[in-house]
């Protein structure tokens, strides 16, 4: 296995290849991670890694220096998952003196959701390290979580949007056995509020299963929600029914429906989703009036 530092260093090791599939992550690697490798590995000759805390996307700098890093597990991780080449660069990589381009997806894809919460710099920052990523890798394809669903809608417009020759793959969320989607942020969760965190998948859980039920009015189903994570003392930052492609609201669940929630347990901020399919038969879901 490689590892660059530099933009230079990974383009030499590369050397052009046409058939690499880049996994972008911001290091702590778990199960959810290696899965992506592990899919990435199947379908290319190459596969890279990207390890970079990307200082861009975090509004807080509380946030941004208690994000866990740990480059030597990672480096083990990525050597056993067969891995060819690590890319770990510095901030000053990246972002050189003098650094003034970002790149912007506008509208509702950012403006809504994780954009509201942590405002519109927290997705600039997203699609230029992305964009950066992929002009520097030169891909075939790039794997990224259902988890972040938001952030796989903005990286995909981005790249319709400038014609970057990279397939996007999405691939399921990864889950611990009780159900709470994996992440690095994970770690952080005491043990009390680790047993809090599982009712973000129970509340999901229990939506899908009052939609399989015939449940479609949207407030009918975010007061059950409410219900779960009130019972563990969780109050959503947001909890909401949407458009998958679009992110717009829906009235009822009358079509697949992204239902997305973020919640902070103790001082570790969660967001999951999944994917409402009623079924067939139904009519496109009615949004709300502007």
């Amino acid at each position: 296995m490689r590892i660059a530092r530099t933009v230079a260093e990974l383009r030499e090791v590369l050397h052009g290849d046409p058939d690499v599939g880049l996994v972008p992550t911001m290091g702590a690697l778990h199960e959810g991670h290696l899965s992506l490798i592990r899919r990435a590995r199947d379908a290319h000759r190459v596969v890279v890694v990207s390890i970079f805390v990307n200082p861009t996307q975090f509004g807080d700098t509380a946030d941004l220096d208690a994000y866990p890093r740990d480059e030597a597990r990672d480096l083990e991780l990525t050597r056993a998952a067969g891995v060819d080449v690590v890319f770990a660069p510095t901030a000053r990589e990246m972002y050189p003196d003098g650094f003034a381009t970002t790149v912007r997806v506008s509208g509702p894809l950012t403006a809504s959701l994780e954009g509201a919460g942590r405002g519109s710099a927290h997705f600039d920052g997203v699609a230029t390290v992305v964009a950066k990523l992929l002009i520097a890798t030169a891909p075939r394809a790039a794997y990224f979580g259902q988890k972040d669903a938001q952030q796989l809608l903005v990286v995909r417009r981005m790249v319709a949007d400038l014609r970057l020759p990279v397939d996007i793959v999405a691939c399921p969320t990864s889950r611990d056995a009780d159900g709470l989607a994996r992440s690095s942020r994970n770690v952080r969760l005491s043990r009390a509020d680790r047993g809090r965190a599982r009712a973000v998948p129970r509340t999901l859980e229990a939506t899908t299963a009052a939609v399989a039920q015939g449940a479609h009015d949207v407030d009918d189903l975010r007061a059950r929600a409410l219900e779960v994570l009130l019972a563990a003392e969780l109050e959503p930052e947001y909890l909401a029914f949407v458009e998958p492609d679009t992110l717009e609201p829906v009235r009822e669940v009358v079509a697949p429906t992204l239902c997305a929630l973020a919640v902070a347990v103790g001082d570790v901020r969660l967001i999951d989703n999944t994917v409402l399919d009623p079924g067939p038969g139904f009519a496109a879901p009615a949004r709300i009036e502007e």
